[in-house]
């Protein structure tokens, strides 16, 4: 089947962000209200070339998507007066590289200068609390940035793809950080915690909650090539590991019992790793991408494997799922081109679309059970650029629909499947 998978859509979303989405083109007109003026936006073909711009001083905000794909501006010049940046205001500005945020800002949006990826450095001021979802995802050439002592939150995805940033550090008043908040950070080697902050710590350039309960962020450039996480830990966070392209082995004792979404996302030289039986759920694409990964052993404590769980594992050889698993959700082995044999054990009530979709080495599966339910969650093809919603390649799920438990079989690359005898 062509077009995009599950796997490939996760990552796509979670890596670039809003910003990979259709870029419109903006023209800045100004709003005149009862109270204030704005910075607005109307959508437009414009084709006159808008190079720096400085804001008014009348302005006292800078409204939702006011500059949204802008690939033209290169400098803009905010005055004091302006309290507050909307959402996605400088969204997809390609060839921003210099932008000063005054002290008199006290929020600026989620997405707000996400795509900006001429953008180097930036100094938040220290008049902002919160720093919100993807406000600066996708800021490629980032490799510097200033978080003042007055936030408190750091939200989900709020660096993702900063893939020039190599160190940052965490003030004593940030209390929240949201997961993948440094995801895709490829070149991060080192976060630093101020020593009078209540709420999170660093152990050998480790991120973890203050007990040592959660592990937040492992720095995808730390040296090494192996990780044992300490037995305090009882929860891996949201893309903990996402990126670690150097590790190669990382070890899990029986006091974690969550691993969070996208955990082991696109650690691509991880070649083997034991899930303890304290894991009730294999989150969505946890280990997408892990493309070294020949073997995993999932424990019977586990009862369901989420979206793109195994997206894109390449080298996956095989894998047994325990009689404990009820739901395999949509995607779970997406593009697994070396599994061979799979076993759906007869615990198993639902497949989701795309489950086992281009696994194109797979040549027999053996139904234990009856599967209720094969569209557990209802999609679009045609918005994921697929012609099926099937679980299988091929003609399997009609066969099984007609044939029941047993094990079926194909040549490689065919859609025919068979009923073993």
């Amino acid at each position: 089947m062509s077009g995009i998978n599950f796997y490939t859509a996760f990552n796509n979303f979670l890596e670039k962000g809003v910003f990979s989405m259709k870029k419109v083109l903006s023209i800045c007109i100004v709003v005149i209200t009862l109270s204030c003026v704005i910075i607005g936006c109307a959508s437009s073909d414009v084709k006159k070339k808008l190079t720096s711009v400085t804001i008014p001083d009348s302005v006292t905000r800078i409204e939702d998507r006011a500059f949204y794909g802008r690939t033209d501006l290169s400098s803009v010049t905010i005055p004091d007066s302006v309290t507050s940046i909307g959402n996605a205001a400088f969204l997809g500005c390609t060839n921003l590289t210099s932008i000063t945020i005054p002290n008199s800002v006290t929020s600026i949006g989620t997405s707000a200068f996400a795509g900006c990826s001429s953008l180097t450095s930036i100094t938040i001021p220290n008049s902002v609390t919160s720093i919100e979802w993807d406000t600066f995802g996708g800021c490629t050439n980032l490799t510097g940035v200033t978080i003042p002592n007055s936030v408190t939150s750091i939200r989900d995805m709020a660096f993702s793809g900063c893939k020039n940033l190599a160190s940052i550090t965490i003030p004593d008043s940030v209390t929240s950080i949201g997961g993948g908040a440094f995801f895709v950070c490829t070149s991060l080697i080192v976060i630093n915690v101020s020593t009078g902050n209540s709420a999170y710590t660093v152990e050998n350039g480790v991120l973890y909650n203050k007990n040592k309960t959660v592990l937040h962020t492992y720095p995808a450039r730390k040296t090494g090539n192996t990780f044992t996480i300490p037995n305090s830990v009882t929860d891996i966070g949201g893309y903990a590991f996402s990126g670690c392209t150097s590790l190669t082995g990382v070890s899990i004792h029986n006091s974690v019992t969550n691993i969070g979404d996208g955990a082991f996302n696109s650690c691509t030289s991880l070649t083997s790793i034991t899930i303890p039986n304290s894991i009730t759920s294999i989150g969505h694409t946890t280990f997408s991408g892990c493309t070294s990964l020949t073997g995993v052993s999932i424990p019977n404590s586990v009862t369901s494997i989420g979206m793109a769980a195994f997206g894109g594992c390449t080298s996956l050889t095989s894998i047994t799922i325990p009689n404990s698993v009820t739901i395999i959700w949509a995607g779970a082995f997406v593009g697994c081109t070396s599994l061979i044999t799979v076993t759906i054990p007869d615990s198993v009530t639902r497949i989701g679309p795309q489950a086992f979709s281009e696994c194109t080495g797979l040549t027999s599966v053996t139904f234990k059970g009856t599967i209720v339910d094969y569209e557990l969650i209802t999609v679009n093809a045609t918005a994921i650029g697929g012609t099926s919603i099937s679980p299988f390649d091929g003609d399997l799920r009609a066969k099984y629909l007609a044939g029941g438990i047993g094990t079926y079989t194909r040549a490689r690359g065919s859609n025919t499947w068979t009923k073993r005898k």
